[in-house]
Formats: structure tokens, sequence, C-alpha cells
């Protein structure tokens, strides 16, 4: 009898979990359309990290300074390895160092991962600026 009771027990948490995810994406603001820029790190940096970093930021100050004021783009940096971070990081399977893109349109969310970009190009700040710069105008577009 107390095994019919724990399966019982346990398809009930299953379906509450389900439901409650359920709801959290019926939540979702339909209104809200902007970028994000989610810059992924761990705790020790090498250089290219840092320039991945720094060159983001140089790029958004540089050519999108309105759509940060306005909240239009946001920028992020995010330590994967603190605690507090877990959850976001786990969204975005981001382990280590991650250069993402979250396309924000109508509530939905589109993820463009150019981490193999940021490594390739991050140390060189006019090749990764150009690029990014074009990369976020193509989905600037679509809002």
């Amino acid at each position: 009898m107390s095994k019919i009771f724990t399966v019982l027990a346990i398809g009930m948490m299953l379906i509450a979990c389900k439901e409650q995810s359920k709801n959290k994406e019926l939540s979702l603001d339909q209104s809200i359309s902007k970028i994000e820029v989610l810059d992924f790190h761990s705790t020790h940096r090498c250089m290219t990290c840092k320039a991945i970093e720094a060159n983001t930021k140089y790029t958004l100050d540089t050519y999108f300074s309105k759509e940060l004021e306005a909240k239009e783009i946001t920028f992020q940096v995010i330590d994967v390895d603190k605690k507090e971070n877990e959850k976001i990081a786990e969204k975005f399977e981001a382990s280590g160092t991650a250069l993402i893109i979250n396309v924000i349109k109508n509530g939905k969310e589109k993820q463009i991962d150019l981490t193999e970009f940021a490594f390739m190009e991050g140390n060189d700040q006019d090749v990764f600026s150009k690029e990014l710069k074009a990369k976020i105008d193509t989905e600037l577009k679509t809002l």
C-alpha cells in the first residue's frame, strides 16, 4: 500500500512541476523586443577571454550607445563559476567562455552563439568590432 502512495506522490510532483514550467512560458511578456548580449566566462580568464569582453563593450559603447540607453540592447558579463549565475549559465549552456546574442522578439527568444567567432577574432579589435556590429545591426532590423 505504501508503494502505491509513493508512486502517486511522485506522479503528482511531476505533474505539478510540468504545470509550473508551462506557466512560466505563458507568462513571458509578449511586448518585449530587445537584444541581450551575454558574455559568459569562468573566474580564471585568459587574455583572449578578457579581450572578448573589452571588444564587445567597445563595440556596444561605440556603435549602439543609444540602444543601450533605451535598453533595446543590454550587455551582461556573467561569471559561470558563481552560484548566483548557475541558472542563466544553464539556460544558455555556457560552462566557460561564451558570447551569445539573445534576440527577444515579441517575447520569443532566439540565441545566436558567437563563441567561435569571438575566439577567432577576439584579439583583433577592428575585425571583431566590425563583425559584431554587423551581426547586431542585422538582428536589430528584425525587431
